[in-house]
């Protein structure tokens, strides 16, 4: 069974085409028998992920910081819970229990989670690449940057070989299934 990570907001107030992105997310990893990891909190798209790739018959990870727990934010969809000191421990263990990484549109934690990421892919901790899913353009100002960044040679290798946009879910589950 692969195990998606996915990266994504814990806002409740995004535009509803996000929030259908997350639903969509969620299930395709339910239909294609893979494993949940995410972050574990019971809001935003976090929470619509969750819901929907359990709804679609996935098992749900979510590595949740002891922050979370003390604020009593923690989904009550989880299949397993494991427990972190903190956010750095976090995208470490999501990075090491998934098989293939999805950032949906998010805010500064979700780019904390696709840089760091990205960083250790590039000396070599690991070769997993992050995929964005670029729903209604949402990735576009990020990539434009991130192209700038590797023209200027101020990225290590090829961006290529750490990063892949996906521009609708039939390109997330051909990536998932590439993977």
């Amino acid at each position: 069974m692969k195990s998606i990570a996915v990266f994504c907001a814990a806002s409740d107030a995004v535009a509803p085409c996000y929030v259908q992105a997350a639903r969509e997310v969620g299930t395709l990893i339910g239909e294609m028998g893979c494993e949940l990891v995410y972050g574990g909190a019971r809001a935003g798209l976090m929470e619509t992920t969750a819901a929907a790739a359990k709804e679609a018959g996935a098992r749900v990870v979510g590595v949740v910081p002891l922050v979370l727990e003390e604020r009593n934010r923690v989904s009550a969809l989880l299949d397993e819970k494991v427990h972190t000191r903190n956010l750095s421990e976090r995208k470490d263990i999501m990075v090491q229990r998934s098989d293939v990484l999805v950032a949906l549109p998010g805010g500064i934690g979700t780019l904390d989670e696709v840089f760091h990421t990205m960083a250790a892919a590039t000396i070599g901790y690991h070769s997993k690449r992050v995929v964005l899913y670029n729903a209604n353009g949402f990735w576009e100002p990020l990539l434009g940057v991130l192209r700038q960044m590797s023209q200027s040679a101020f990225v290590r290798g090829n961006l290529d070989d750490f990063l892949v946009v996906a521009g609708d879910i039939e390109e997330v589950k051909r990536i998932i299934e590439e993977a």
